[in-house]
């Protein structure tokens, strides 16, 4: 329950991250944003790991978790933000949202192949319903034009592109992060966090040595800067809450729970970003279908089975599980 709980904490800061970023991005660059964003992560991590006493445990994973853990940072917060960022910059946060929600599939795939988890069928119910509500915003009208008057032209062609790449980074790392954390401590969770930061920014800083990159990033306005602040803010807290949920979790429960960062980012937008985005009316019925699919997820089957006084063959249906 509590790792259901930290991964819907996550969901919720990273709405707020997507919101922020997307308004950021309105007057700077995807450079600005990774540049500003990505090293504020190393001391909330760190920060994290000396109030859980688990600031000495940085040191205590072994090479190959070292590694796992420095892959999942660069290929979430340096691979997968940047395409997430490019794609809300084109075509908005909205309609990014819908099609990420797809990594799903792919993480929990994963997590069967490599993990060995398993899925009951109550978990196959909340997967269903947690995609329904995404698949209701993604099928509802579409314009030019954003809920707030002003004119907003997507280009679709960049924003979806980017978006699918997206879906490839943030599908693989859940599970690259639970192969290196899985059994550990929170607070051995958020040392790892660190890991993943420091490989991370390290990567973004060579970045910079490329021709003209340090100079641009440093001509970032500061209404910008100001979103981009926020934006690194809330993914650190979203990444936090995120390993530590991995940690007590599998990522057939976490990943699916963390989607539910789309009906929330609908929300932020309609009060930050009102003027920028291209809203669906289905946005409710799409947030209570998306709830209940997060309850499905956390139900134990055994406690439902008891409290309901379940037996015979539904109970034999419930208790099903896959592979």
């Amino acid at each position: 329950m509590l790792g259901a709980l930290f991964a819907l904490a996550s969901a919720a800061t990273f709405a707020i991250n997507n919101t922020t970023a997307r308004r950021g991005v309105l007057t700077g660059s995807v450079l600005q944003a990774l540049v500003i964003s990505m090293p504020m992560g190393i001391p909330m991590f760190w920060l994290a790991a000396w109030i859980g006493g688990a600031a000495g445990e940085v040191f205590g994973f072994t090479f190959r978790e070292a590694l796992y853990l420095s892959a999942a940072g660069i290929v979430h917060f340096v691979a997968g933000r940047y395409c997430n960022y490019r794609a809300v910059k084109a075509i908005g946060s909205n309609l990014v949202g819908p099609l990420q929600e797809t990594n799903m599939l792919l993480a929990l795939g994963l997590a069967v192949i490599f993990l060995g988890e398993k899925l009951t069928a109550l978990k196959f119910i909340g997967i269903a319903l947690v995609m329904i509500g995404p698949a209701l915003i993604a099928t509802g009208p579409r314009g030019g034009k954003s809920s707030g008057g002003s004119k907003f032209q997507p280009v679709y062609a960049e924003g979806y592109f980017y978006g699918i790449l997206s879906v490839f980074c943030y599908g693989v790392s859940p599970v690259l992060v639970r192969l290196a954390v899985e059994g550990k401590s929170l607070g051995a969770s958020q040392a790892g966090g660190v890991i993943s930061y420091t490989a991370a920014t390290l990567v973004t800083a060579l970045v910079l040595l490329y021709p003209g990159a340090w100079r641009h990033s440093l001509e970032v306005s500061r209404e910008a800067a100001k979103w981009f602040t926020w934006a690194g803010f809330a993914v650190g807290a979203a990444h936090m809450f995120r390993f530590m949920a991995l940690a007590i979790a599998p990522v057939s429960v976490v990943s699916p729970i963390q989607r539910l960062s789309i009906v929330l980012r609908v929300m932020f937008g309609w009060m930050i970003n009102r003027e920028h985005e291209i809203f669906s009316s289905r946005m409710y019925l799409a947030t209570i279908i998306s709830l209940f699919g997060a309850l499905f997820l956390t139900i134990d089957t055994k406690w439902l089975l008891s409290a309901l006084g379940i037996g015979g063959q539904w109970a034999q249906l419930l208790m099903w599980s896959w592979p």
